[in-house]
């Protein structure tokens, strides 16, 4: 990749820690870690996906960074989340959540965290919550798409939305097992269509719910250009002015509080890049590589590729983030 001065931060980049793929390992049930000659896979109830070296390689992440002219990165866990542990939620969040913070705190300057938080009671929720943002600097909460199941726009995990709105702390959405997993199974389209899938109908849902309504200054991120929504906003617009269908907890048109939203640029295609800032404006979009799942190059090809003024070209790769978390 050719030199540049433009600064770059990456706004989705994961990690997990030896201490909790080891207790994974141990698990005989899911979410657990299998081996399956000699590969390793993460299993979350019947998704299985393999268990990348470079979640655990916190130097080889920095070496590609650097490769890629990236001066900063948002690390966050990657699915299995804490929902999925029961009762020991709690624990689990703050295990990655304090590795988060210890990576962040040896190498000044190069990380910010999102945490990662417990649903299994409202209490536990906002106890680390406020662990993370107070005592961990975490900048951004990581939500998410499906909690065990269960939308997050349910009426258990509300107490979130009131407390990052009041301390406005960015919540940024991320797919975990699609809902839509056992029909999306054959060719592999889980990951295709079922991730993207699962955060649109988890942002439509916490617009129709009225979270949004109830919420003005929520700050959400929807990942992956805002998935599907975006293209099918002017069906959704219609569903809901002319036929009257799911708007009745809202005021405005749902596109409108869409617009309210942020994306990021995990796309290969720029005609996805260019018509997102035509939708919302580049000032609620922001670099994203999915690192190590897409390698950085491949999302600033598509960034670099797309008709942008430099102003706006300088806003996705850095601007917005900077604004939005506060680094």
């Amino acid at each position: 990749m050719k030199p540049t001065t433009r600064e770059r931060i990456d706004c989705q980049s994961h990690i997990l820690s030896e201490e909790f793929v080891e207790l994974l390992s141990k698990r005989t049930e899911s979410p657990n870690i299998v081996s399956i000659d000699g590969q390793k896979f993460i299993m979350v109830n019947g998704w299985r996906r393999k268990l990348l070296p470079g979640l655990l390689d916190i130097d080889a992440k920095i070496r590609s960074m650097d490769q890629s002219g990236i001066s900063m990165a948002a690390l966050s866990m990657n699915d299995p989340g804490p929902e999925l542990f029961g009762k020991e939620s709690l624990t689990i969040a703050a295990m990655n959540n304090d590795y988060i913070a210890d990576v962040v705190r040896r190498y000044p300057g190069r990380f910010f965290g999102l945490a990662a938080l417990p649903y299994d009671t409202p209490e536990n929720l906002l106890k680390e919550f406020e662990r993370s943002v107070n005592k961990l600097d975490m900048k951004g909460i990581m939500l998410f798409s499906n909690l065990d199941g269960h939308f997050p726009d349910e009426e258990p995990f509300r107490p979130l939305y009131a407390e990052a709105e009041r301390r406005g702390v960015p919540i940024v959405l991320h797919p975990g097992r699609p809902m839509t997993l056992d029909v999306l199974k054959d060719y592999d389209m889980s990951t295709m269509l079922g991730m993207l899938f699962d955060t649109s109908i988890a942002m439509l849902r916490l617009i129709l719910s009225g979270v949004m309504e109830d919420h003005p200054n929520l700050k959400i991120v929807c990942p992956h250009v805002g998935g599907t929504l975006p293209y099918l906003m002017g069906r959704i617009d219609y569903q809901v002015t002319a036929m009257k269908r799911g708007g009745d907890k809202i005021r405005h048109l749902p596109s409108e509080y869409l617009k309210r939203v942020w994306f990021d640029t995990v796309t290969q295609i720029p005609h996805a890049i260019r018509f997102a800032v035509d939708f919302m404006g580049a000032d609620k979009l922001m670099y994203s590589s999915d690192h190590p799942w897409v390698q950085p190059p491949a999302i600033i090809k598509a960034v670099d590729e797309t008709p942008l003024t430099e102003a706006q070209r300088d806003r996705i790769y850095s601007g917005t983030a900077r604004e939005l978390f506060g680094v």
